[in-house]
């Protein structure tokens, strides 16, 4: 006999949970019979609507078969700084002091986390005459990349096998997660850089998909560099074989294993970056699928219509070139920063003032004109006009800084007109 579920759930204040509950028996409940579906046989209600049309998608796992979640430091504010020389001293004073494990830790404001074997963490250190060959360029948060020393010394988790590939050479990376809890399914972004590990998610570890990889005699890998031909510095595409013959038979056009194709006869690696990337930042995708979107890695749907595969392709690059702060759009930012004072983020500062669309740093100084809606913009849950001043309060903008605000700020604007452009490119859904 095959078994039946049910379901029931209770929302509100404690105390009326607990009247609720002593006033409910089984009887009395009111309950909601379910059929929990593979492969997550979740145990409540899900609309299992577009399930089976999803699924005809492929897996970005199975698409980008190297990839693995972001490194985790554990002790952020000892190893990631926004210049070097902090970074460099606080781990000069872990290589080189004399005190107790213990005196040390309190000295650099570390935890003595379970698990961490600070003698061997210090012999390991010990064995690096230059520390300065370990700063790394990490992306941090979306829009917010800062330097980190790069070393297993310091550093809980540094996914070497992972982020290897976007140290070897020119890259470009996917960054989603497998779930989240964030209002809506918005976690998704690119990175040329290594990540840490709650840069596109902020509810949970979000995961790196490394577009091309790099040879290591030391760990091959596999059936990818026996499949394609070595590219640019020896690097080969990181794409499944299969997915990749999927492609060429819908499309009727050639696989070429580095760069772009010509999109008449060819299509390469990049072209399939920045038709995913277009895909997985349409609002229909994402609010059609969103069920499964909050559960597991995001799908991808396959069209045989080559004009709208190139079409997608070219707004998926243009968007990419966006978050990377590379594009042409970018040069000489409308957003102005008209106000001259000390350039400091107050504290319970940033505010914004709808009025005049302003972003104040502080009582005198603000950014303007910002669109509300790029103001309450958000990526991988954060809010990213906010986040960013947020993380540097009491810290005095550069020149650096405040021109790469003004290009956050368009590009999130050019983010939100390509959102919709994608939308009105895909003339119905499911993407055929």
């Amino acid at each position: 006999m095959t078994a039946k579920v049910f379901h029931a759930e209770l929302w509100g204040k404690r105390q009326a949970k607990y009247d609720a509950l002593n006033a409910a028996d089984i009887e009395n409940t009111a309950w909601e019979e379910i059929a929990p579906q593979k492969p997550f046989y979740l145990f409540k209600p899900q609309n299992i609507e577009m399930l089976e049309e999803y699924q005809k998608g492929w897996k970005i796992t199975e698409v980008v078969p190297v990839n693995g979640v972001g490194m985790t430091t554990a002790r952020d504010r000892v190893v990631i700084d926004f210049e070097a020389e902090p970074i460099i001293q606080r781990a000069l004073t872990f290589r080189d002091s004399t005190d107790s494990d213990a005196e040390l830790c309190r000295q650099l404001d570390m935890p003595m986390k379970k698990g961490w074997n600070i003698p061997r963490a210090r012999e390991l250190i010990r064995s690096e005459p230059n520390l300065k060959k370990h700063i790394k360029p990490i992306l941090y948060r979306p829009f917010d990349e800062r330097l980190i020393f790069y070393h297993d010394s310091l550093v809980w988790r540094t996914v070497k096998k992972i982020m290897r590939h976007m140290l070897a050479g020119e890259n470009v990376a996917l960054i989603s997660a497998r779930s989240n809890k964030s209002p809506s399914p918005d976690h998704f972004f690119c990175g040329k850089t290594i990540m840490e590990t709650k840069c596109g998610e902020r509810t949970t570890q979000s995961a790196l998909f490394p577009i091309y990889l790099y040879p290591d005699p030391d760990h091959p890998a596999g059936r990818i560099d026996e499949y394609w031909s070595a590219g640019k510095g020896g690097r080969r595409p990181n794409l499944n074989p299969d997915f990749v013959k999927d492609m060429e038979e819908k499309l009727g056009l050639t696989f070429v294993s580095d760069g772009c194709g010509d999109l008449k006869r060819t299509f390469g690696p990049e072209d399939v970056f920045h038709y995913m990337y277009a895909v997985f930042h349409s609002p229909t995708y994402r609010s059609r699928y969103a069920e499964f979107l909050k559960i597991d890695f995001p799908r991808l749907p396959l069209t045989s219509d080559v004009k709208l595969f190139v079409k997608l392709s070219g707004l998926g690059a243009d968007l990419a070139g966006l978050h990377l702060l590379e594009s042409p759009a970018l040069d000489n930012p409308p957003v102005r920063y008209p106000i001259k004072g000390d350039d400091t983020v107050a504290k319970g500062y940033p505010k914004y003032v709808p009025m005049g669309g302003r972003v104040h740093i502080n009582a005198k100084q603000y950014f303007e004109p910002v669109a509300e809606e790029v103001w309450e913009f958000h990526v991988g849950g954060y809010q990213v006009c906010r986040k960013w001043l947020k993380d540097r309060r009491g810290r005095k903008l550069s020149y650096d800084d405040i021109t790469h605000y003004r290009k956050v700020v368009v590009a999130l604007g050019e983010t939100i007109r390509l959102m919709a452009a994608i939308d009105a490119a895909v003339p119905a859904w499911p993407i055929k």
